[in-house]
This record gives structure tokens, sequence and C-alpha cells, in this order.
């Protein structure tokens, strides 16, 4: 029987849903299956991320252009994937690491590599003529996740004067996927109607959150507390995330909150999340504190990781030896999941199997420049992440993820 092998690979720039470039990519396996991915971008960006490519070229998308990342995976890497011995998804994303050969995949592009490995794994789950969350998770048993709506936009994600950037609801109550995206829709659409009637911007923000300028952060979560009450839920069966993004907050002083201008130490930082996290319903807080404040978050992790959810992202990175490191500090207790941190898939599922079993728990998350494409819809049923993130139930390329959530429970069914 003839090995299966990868016959062409064929990168597109195309856009994102800022209007900004990105990739999408296609693999072609010698059976004639074939794969397509698209890759995503943040704009609240941990310094140890892997590094995207872009061109540069003032005179084009402001220098935003990935035509470079687009060559490289159309030369460099279609002449190293076409000359392997076989199509494998582990053995094709260490050729292309080793190919690249920087730490933060900086020469060809973590985009470029990404676009590959996705594309490369959905060619093969077609190939095999099974699911993608199946090809990626095998024979097991397999749930669908929690969804994290992000209903409530401020910090880097929106024009308003809210520095914490998300105010997410959960609906942890639901019987199912299916019951906890019709909640998550009536609640944002009550959330919607309250803005209006009291003459507040119902405009969104990057995520599909609205993103009204507010009296406080504390204001926010009053008003998601009560849109959850008049959509005829209970506090008891929706709760509420934050993601601070305080990355973007560090100062030489500690932090500095910009839209309020309000200095802070992490010490008084923490004393403000345990307040309102013991007035308010909230079982979640992403990114409390900076990436580089390592002490910050050992003392975090010691006065609320009884009590929350303290979830790393820019902490983190999606990379293992980061995680390696500082988990044995104790510092929080669950990691955000993002594919186009570290760059490929091998090492996406590498990174969330030391976290599991480390006793971290797993949240799958979308980028806040995204595309339609649904890859970490499979991905969160594949590993059983308990979390997924991909924004308000609003804009397509948010509820397309949703929405792929919705049909693989069937597909489980």
């Amino acid at each position: 029987m003839n090995k299966l092998k990868i016959t062409d690979v064929k990168a597109t720039e195309i856009l994102d849903s800022r209007g900004n470039p990105t990739l999408r990519t296609t693999v072609t396996l010698s059976d004639g299956s074939r794969g397509s991915a698209s890759v995503p971008s943040g704009a609240s960006t941990g310094i140890y991320e892997a590094k995207e490519l872009r061109d540069g070229d003032r005179e084009r998308y402001f220098g935003k252009g990935v035509l470079g990342a687009v060559k490289n995976v159309n030369t460099t890497l279609k002449l190293l994937l076409t000359s392997l011995p076989s199509a494998d998804i582990f053995g094709a994303d260490r050729a292309m690491i080793k190919c690249d050969g920087t730490s933060d995949k900086s020469l060809l592009g973590a985009n470029a590599l990404l676009s590959v490995s996705l594309a490369l794994a959905r060619a093969l789950a077609v190939s095999l003529g099974v699911p993608l969350w199946s090809y990626l998770g095998g024979a097991v048993r397999r749930s669908t996740p929690v969804p994290m709506m992000n209903i409530l936009n401020g910090g880097a994600h929106a024009s308003n004067n809210i520095d914490i950037q998300e105010f997410m609801i959960v609906p942890v109550g639901a019987e199912s996927f299916t019951e906890a995206m019709r909640a998550g829709s009536e609640i944002y659409r009550a959330l919607g109607s309250i803005l209006k009637s009291r003459g507040m911007s119902v405009a969104v923000g990057d995520e599909g959150g609205f993103a009204p300028d507010l009296s406080s952060d504390e204001e926010a979560v009053e008003l998601i507390c009560e849109a959850i009450i008049k959509a005829g839920y209970t506090t008891d069966r929706v709760k509420i995330a934050l993601d601070a993004a305080a990355g973007e907050w560090r100062s030489e002083e500690g932090y500095l909150l910009p839209k309020r201008g309000r200095r802070m130490s992490y010490e008084e930082l923490v004393e403000y999340y345990s307040s309102i996290a013991a007035k308010y319903p909230i079982i979640s807080l992403e990114d409390g504190l900076g990436e580089d404040d390592t002490e910050g978050w050992r003392y975090m992790t010691e006065k609320l990781g009884d009590k929350l959810m303290l979830v790393g992202d820019d902490l983190f990175v999606t990379n293992t030896e980061r995680f390696e490191s500082i988990s044995a500090l104790g510092a929080a207790n669950a990691i955000l999941i993002k594919p186009n941190q570290i760059g490929t898939l091998t090492e996406t599922l590498e990174v969330i199997e030391l976290a599991k079993k480390k006793g971290y728990r797993p949240v799958i998350s979308h980028r806040s420049g995204e595309t339609a494409d649904t890859f970490i819809a499979d991905l969160a049923v594949a590993v059983s992440a308990p979390f997924i993130k991909s924004g308000a139930p609003c804009r397509g390329e948010r509820t397309e993820k949703y929405n792929r959530l919705i049909e693989i429970t069937e597909e489980m069914n």
C-alpha cells in the first residue's frame, strides 16, 4: 500500500475580521484529500508569543500585509513538505520548526507555519473520512465545552472608557451546549435592550460585545447581572468571567489603568479583584496581572486560587517551556490556549496535555482578529476542554465557532 504523501501546499492572502491581511492555506494529499485553514491575529498580544510575519510595507495595508508569509508557504514550506516520505502531522510540524530554526518562528512566520499545520490536520481527517474533532482526539468519548461569551468589551478591544478588556457570561448551569448558546444569545439581547433604553451605545467591539462608556468597570458587571435576570436566568446558572488583560497596564511603578489614569500595586489590584468577586457571581479571571509579574501572580494565586479560576494567557502564551517554569512557581490554575501563540498544532496539543497532568484547566480561545475558520471548536471537543472563548453570540467569525459546536454535538450523538 502506498504511503499517503503531501502533494501540494498553497497559501493565499485574505482578510480577517478587522480588515487586516492574514493567510488561508490549502494542503492537498496524494489521495486527493484537501484541507484548508485560516489563522487569526490578536490586538492584545503577549511579548513572549511566537511572531507572525508582516511585510512592513507602509504603502500596502499600512505595513500589515502577509505576502512574505504567503511566499514562505508557497516556496520553502511547500518544497519541504512535499519531499517528506509521508503525510504525518507530527513529522510535518517538526520539519517546519527545524526549517524555521528560531525560538519564536520569526524567520518563516508563526502565521505561515500554523496555517499549514492546521490545514494538514484537516486534510488528514478528510482522508480518513472522520470529523476533525475525532481525528484530533481519537475514539474516546468527548464532551463539548461551556462557552465563555464576551458580551461587553473594554480595554484594547474597544474605544470606550472601560479598562477591563472582556466581560463574559458563562452558562455553567445549561443542560447542553445548545441550551448554553440559547442562554448566551438571550442575555446578550437583554443587555442590548437595557443599554438602548438608557441611551447608551450599542455599538460593538472587536469580539462582538457592546462597548458603552460607563461610570466604572463595576457598572459593567452590574449591567450584565441585570441582563441575566431580565432574560429569565439566575446567577446560579449563569456566571461571569473577566479578562483584565493587565499586561496592557504594566508600568515602572506597578500598574496604570490607562483609561481612568489610576495607579495600583499588584497587591491593590488583587484586593480589587477579591472585592468584586465577593460581591458578584464571578468565577474566572484571566490575565489579572502582567506576564512578567511572577511575584504578583504567586501572590494572587495564594489569595484567590481557591475562589476563582485564574487563567494565564500572556503569562503562558501556549508555550510548554514557559508553562513548565511558571507553573512550578505556583502561578495560576488554568491556561488559555491560542494555537497562533505557539505556531503549530502539535505544540498546542503538547501544552494542553502537560497542563492537564499538572491540574490546570485548558480554556480554548479565539483571537480578537478572527476569520470564519472553526478549527478551535473541533480542538476544544478533541481535548475535552471545559471552556471555550469565541466572543459574543454576534458577528459571523464568532458565531461560526459556536455553530460548529452545535453541529459537533449532533455528530457525537
